[in-house]
């Protein structure tokens, strides 16, 4: 650590509790309070080297010439950097330090020492200790975290920001071309070790320089100067990674939440710091997330989730959820399922998972990677193929992504049809060359849902596209019960026509082969014909099989509505009998009585 000394005669101060006392002999005409301290000096040293204690010793000159008593409790520094300034102005031997410049040179601005009150003066011996300060990275960084203490004046005198842009200057360049001086707080993480030989101490080569070498010297600031900082870096030119990597850093230092522990140490000194509570964390990571690199891919998509994820535990604001589910959304593709899990939090939930906010991620992955999604992919203008086959593979590996997670989710009870319908149908036919993925969530969806309609069942089934399955997809969809007729017919169909395709494919091939293969080549060659034509026949069995059943079913719905009509035809019948009986009747008896009476 940078040091210079000034003064040259010995300590002439002592202290008796709170007051300190010039022990020179002579008595005291002048007392100093700050605070709760009180510095009983001579006026004599003070008004000859500060403008201002000279203007308020002639404000305050009493008739009767007692004791001068002044009040300084604004002087930046407190008592503390006054009692350097008094053993200045007295000739006491002092050192400037990177620990104690800062809070000097403001208390110097403040008493007005300059050089109109001596040549040498406090302002000028601290503003060139500084200039040798920005020279070097660790006393900087130093001096930078002193200024919190007097920080309104710090900023007034600029020292913040020249301290910030020396230590963004070295950071942006390259350490290994301007040998900057970058031992510091992890100057022993850097070196290999240290030997000593024959009673002589010597160090190991220390390890290559890398980019990361300052993200932990710096990670010390508080959150305004390191939010600064970065920002000067990225003035300065720095790369997104570099940037990304320093924050990522910073917030996993500060932030135990993401990290799941009760507590963190600070690895150089091994003390425990102090747990934020959640509030600062909450406030902490909303900053993080304001200054993080917008590119594409410059921060892992896993780091993103987890400040998501904590950001739901800390009950972040909307609007910083809403920007990771952006950030989430604009890389989807790089994503891992086990990291898209997101549990619901809170007691009012019905899911186990949070489908929600996946549906929010991938709904905006679908709105900035793929504004035109909706079209056709094969509609493409041939300067445009390049382009299009990164989009293509891009959501290729979100549509796997998207069949994965509702493999995953689909056995919650509680998951609704509507939701599982529109985070499948959110993903383009087109993105999934086999549809064995969204087969098999399917699947599991209608096993953990048995009560779903018949109309569901055709409305979910719509999803999946047969022709895409796999031979190992279509064999068991043909033997799946919880499939519908319609869709296992349909798959039979398909395989079936597949079959013959590649049968059909195989005889076009083979017909152009040179008559000169060996004998041994035609044996398999019609074995594998006779095991195609095997499979055929089987599928076709299947298929005749299945539509002589489908055939039952028709001819015998038919047959229970034929009997039902006839059946209703009878009733009615037989009911405008009874009614045309008992309006004749009355006529009947009335006829009767009539021939009893003429008898």
């Amino acid at each position: 650590m940078a040091c210079i000394k000034l003064g040259s005669k010995s300590e002439a101060f002592h202290r008796d509790g709170q007051s300190w006392h010039c022990t020179s002999g002579l008595q005291s005409d002048v007392t100093i309070e700050i605070g709760e301290m009180s510095f009983h000096l001579h006026k004599f040293p003070l008004l000859s080297r500060s403008g201002l204690l000279e203007k308020l010793i002639g404000e305050s000159q009493s008739v009767d010439g007692s004791v001068c008593a002044l009040q300084l409790g604004q002087l930046p520094g407190g008592a503390k950097a006054f009692e350097l300034v008094a053993k200045f102005c007295y000739g006491v031997k002092i050192e400037l330090t990177s620990m104690n410049v800062v809070s000097l040179r403001c208390a110097a601005e403040y008493l007005q020492m300059n050089e109109e009150h001596g040549e040498g003066n406090l302002i000028a011996q601290t503003e060139a200790f500084l200039n040798d300060i920005f020279s070097n990275w660790t006393d900087t960084i130093k001096a930078l975290e002193t200024c919190e203490e007097v920080l309104p004046q710090a900023e007034e005198l600029h020292i913040v920001s020249r301290c910030i842009h020396s230590l963004a200057m070295k950071a942006c360049a390259d350490p290994k071309l301007f040998n900057w001086p970058v031992s510091g707080c992890n100057e022993a993480r850097r070196a290999t070790g240290v030997s000593l030989w024959n009673g002589i101490l010597t160090s190991i080569k220390p390890r290559p320089i890398s980019d990361d070498w300052w993200f932990e010297d710096v990670s010390f600031l508080s959150l305004p100067l390191y939010k600064r900082l970065i920002q000067a870096v990225e003035v300065g030119g720095m790369t997104p990674e570099n940037i990304a990597g320093a924050l990522v850093f910073y917030a996993k230092k500060y932030i135990p939440q993401m990290n799941r522990q009760s507590s963190f140490k600070n690895l150089n000194s091994g003390s425990t710091i102090s747990i934020p509570s959640e509030a600062d964390q909450r406030a902490l990571l909303e900053e993080i997330v304001e200054i993080l690199p917008n590119q594409k891919g410059v921060i892992h998509t896993r780091f993103l989730l987890r400040l998501l994820r904590t950001a739901m535990v800390l009950q972040a604001s909307p609007s910083c959820r809403e920007n990771l589910e952006r950030r989430v959304g604009l890389q989807l593709d790089l994503a891992a399922l086990e990291d898209l899990l997101i549990p619901n939090m809170g007691y009012s939930v019905e899911t186990l998972y949070d489908i929600d906010c996946f549906q929010r991620i991938l709904d905006n992955f679908m709105s900035i990677d793929q504004p035109s999604a909706a079209a056709s992919p094969c509609i493409v203008e041939e300067s445009q193929l390049t382009e299009g086959t990164h989009s293509l593979t891009s959501m290729t590996m979100v549509a796997n992504l998207v069949d994965a997670y509702l493999s995953d989710v689909s056995a919650d009870v509680n998951l609704k049809f509507p939701k599982f319908q529109s985070l499948a149908a959110a993903v383009p036919d087109y993105a999934r060359p086999v549809s064995d993925g969204i087969y098999r969530a399917i699947d599991i969806y209608l096993k953990a849902h048995p009560w779903l309609t018949d109309s569901e069942r055709e409305q979910i089934c719509r999803l999946m596209n047969c022709q895409k399955l796999s031979l190992e997809a279509s064999t068991h969809a043909a033997q799946n019960e919880r499939l519908p007729l319609r869709v296992i017919v349909q798959v039979l169909f398909f395989e079936q026509l597949r079959l013959r395709t590649s049968i059909s494919g195989w005889f076009f091939v083979s017909d152009n082969l040179e008559n000169s293969q060996n004998p041994n080549s035609v044996l398999s060659k019609n074995d594998g014909m006779e095991d195609m034509r095997e499979r055929v026949s089987d599928l076709e069995k299947e298929c005749q099989s299945m539509r002589k059943d489908f055939q039952k079913l028709v001819k015998t719905k038919r047959s229970w509505n034929i009997f039902w009509r006839r059946k209703s035809h009878y009733v009615n019948a037989k009911s405008s009998q009874q009614s045309d009986a008992k309006t004749r009747q009355p006529c009947g008896n009335g006829l009767q009585h009539h021939v009893n009476g003429e008898r």
